[in-house]
């Protein structure tokens, strides 16, 4: 039996019903519950999520429109129109789809279609819709560009690669980070992830991507990583921590092959998305 089609036909009933039975209730016309729950189902657009569950778009998209509503405005500049509201349907489709995994409301935006001379990092509080931090400075991969000033413009989800990779993260737990930079190690706060884009980050967690301070991030550079977005150290002591355990991560670029493809991104994107060099 088409599960589906069956929930949507009782609804259907239950509103055929309300309106049939609406001249004998002394409120009748004031719409119930029943009859509200039944016209959203019916009217409203689903999606499926990559798990296979059938989402109501009215939801996930109403929290879309109020976030972008309060935070559209603050994010600025933006490498494409579309970039923050690609990151709160892929928030905001995950948090549907898997609830129990997304105990924090924290979401880390990154917007890699900007120079890593411009602060494109954010951190926002999605259930308050409000800005936790940012803007500030995000390294990127130093496989994505040829120089640390530039725009990232390869991509990759390959082992060894040190380039940055595209998509929806979860954030899993805490732990001391080791790096290594000119030649001195250093010692931070690090931040393991979980790629839930299929094809497109799901390796990030057995390549040792993560999210971590260093220290050639800075309040006016960001230099390049080995494809993890790295960020100041003391905003990492700050922010990595709330992350931690159920927050999500969103590492964004205008790339059309990413746009079209990754299953949390909304279908259209794709369509409107400009190229670039693939790896």
């Amino acid at each position: 039996m088409n599960t589906g089609n069956y929930a949507k036909n009782v609804l259907l009933g239950a509103t055929a019903a309300a309106f049939v039975w609406a001249p004998l209730s002394p409120s009748h016309n004031t719409n119930g519950p029943v009859l509200d729950a039944a016209v959203t189902f019916v009217t409203s657009r689903t999606e499926t999520s990559p798990s296979g569950a059938r989402l109501a778009s009215a939801g996930p998209a109403t929290d879309i429109a109020v976030a972008l509503d309060a935070l559209g405005t603050l994010v600025r500049p933006l490498s494409h129109p579309r970039a923050l509201e690609e990151a709160f349907h892929g928030y905001f489709a995950y948090k549907t789809a898997h609830p129990a995994d997304v105990k924090k409301p924290y979401l880390y935006f990154v917007d890699y279609g900007l120079p890593s001379t411009t602060a494109r990092g954010y951190v926002f509080d999605m259930v308050a819709k409000t800005i936790v931090e940012g803007p500030f400075m995000v390294a990127q991969g130093r496989g994505s560009s040829p120089n640390k000033d530039g725009v990232p413009t390869v991509f990759s989800n390959r082992s060894g690669s040190a380039a940055t990779s595209l998509g929806l993260y979860l954030a899993d737990n805490i732990y001391g980070f080791t790096g290594h930079t000119a030649g001195h190690t250093y010692a931070s706060v690090g931040l393991r992830l979980k790629g839930l884009s299929t094809g497109f980050n799901d390796n990030a967690f057995g390549r040792g991507v993560v999210a971590h301070g260093a220290p050639y991030v800075t309040e006016t550079k960001a230099g390049r990583s080995e494809g993890c977005p790295a960020m100041e150290p003391s905003r990492a002591e700050r922010l990595l921590p709330k992350l931690a355990n159920g927050g999500l991560v969103f590492l964004f670029a205008p790339r059309e092959d990413w746009m079209a493809s990754d299953p949390w991104l909304a279908p259209e994107a794709g369509a409107v998305a400009s190229s670039a060099s693939s790896d």
